[in-house]
């Protein structure tokens, strides 16, 4: 899986056409999964300078932001 995308859609994180974050969202509900993206989003940022090379780093820090505006949608659903 070489042009895999690791940060939007990694492969290893859908199982049977599920994908888990979905799952997450669905167990957690509206208030636990906003908390959940936002000890993410504190996780990547807290590690992404501990990472050699620029290509990890960036990976970390696209995965923060991924999660941040994953928050956002879901906040502009609720209205």
């Amino acid at each position: 899986m070489e042009n895999e995308d690791l940060v939007n859609h990694p492969a290893h994180y859908t199982q049977s056409g599920v994908e888990c974050i979905d799952a997450i969202r669905a167990s957690l509900g509206f208030d636990g999964f906003i908390a959940y993206c936002r000890g993410n989003i504190q996780k990547y940022l807290w590690r992404s300078d501990h990472k050699e090379g620029g290509t990890k780093r960036l990976q970390d820090m696209k995965k923060a932001a991924w999660y941040l505006n994953r928050a956002i949608e879901e906040l502009e659903r609720a209205g």
